[in-house]
């Protein structure tokens, strides 16, 4: 396996969080914190909110430098909640984690009611499936001039998975999100503080998903790359493995997508993952 060359001397840029800043010359670990009874991996784990703070707390002391709270379940087949049930199960818990974890904490909503109420409790960056496409979300973001992760997603949760099809999966994925931050340019969102997200998995096959890995350094240098591999269902298609046993092939996923060129890694599993890009940029970091 040979280093490409964004592994090598990265230049130093910065994440713009609120009052903290992200250097983005070494890899940054984003721990997932999943409120939700549903969710594809650990849905229903968290019982109650300290749970949750320890959870999060847990991530953090193991190298995550981002908290990504999420109240909606967006798997395969998922069914969407109201903006009440959402604020119910995040709100409350990002106010409790700025109170305890020294993190960036990243709103996962595509609504415009959840983004506002997230940031006005401590959240200082907004993921969102829909890369802003809800209304009002574009003019939220614009408003709190937080950092942006724009993701691309190709119908919605309910029937993403049913047949998704591409001509070219890379190019027709990378015009997608660069349509998109142009839209969030143009808007007044300063470029540096845009990310955007292949979407592996959101309405992606497997030869889909294994394409994009691939070819992820042609999404281009414009926008920081964020992935997200963890425990995905393209290991169990590949595998064979529950979602309890992915860990190896996780970890392995997000090296590769390192190599290849992403600069934050969306996961569950935060110690072992950041164990691994501590290794690889040991070794390959000038």
């Amino acid at each position: 396996m040979q280093p490409n060359a964004s592994r090598t001397g990265r230049s130093k840029s910065y994440l713009a969080c609120g009052p903290r800043s992200l250097d983005l010359s070494h890899t940054i670990i984003m721990g997932i914190l999943n409120l939700t009874p549903d969710s594809f991996s650990d849905g229903g784990q968290l019982k109650n909110q300290s749970q949750a703070v320890r959870r999060a707390e847990k991530m953090w002391q193991e190298g995550a430098q981002i908290i990504d709270v999420g109240g909606e379940s967006t798997r395969p087949g998922a069914a969407r909640v109201s903006a009440a049930q959402e604020l119910d199960r995040v709100v409350s818990v990002i106010e409790l984690i700025c109170r305890n974890v020294d993190a960036v904490i990243s709103i996962d909503s595509s609504k415009p009611a959840v983004m506002q109420a997230a940031l006005a409790a401590g959240a200082t960056m907004i993921n969102d499936v829909r890369a802003l496409k809800t209304d009002g979300a574009l003019d939220v973001a614009v408003k709190a001039g937080v950092p942006i992760c724009l993701m691309h997603m190709l119908g919605e949760p309910e029937t993403m998975q049913d047949n998704p099809t591409y001509k070219n999966v890379t190019s027709e994925v990378r015009g997608y999100l660069y349509e998109r931050a142009e839209i969030c340019v143009n808007a007044g969102i300063d470029s540096k503080q845009i990310l955007i997200d292949p979407g592996f998995g959101f309405g992606k096959t497997t030869a889909h998903n294994l394409e994009l890995l691939r070819n992820l350094m042609q999404l281009g240098n414009d926008y920081r790359i964020v992935v997200g591999l963890s425990r995905k269902a393209m290991i169990r298609k590949l595998l064979g493995l529950a979602v309890d046993e992915r860990l190896y092939a996780s970890v392995a996923l997000a090296l590769i997508a390192v190599q290849n060129g992403a600069s934050v890694l969306r996961v569950h599993d935060v110690g072992p993952t950041k164990q691994a890009i501590r290794m690889y940029e040991a070794v390959y970091s000038s």
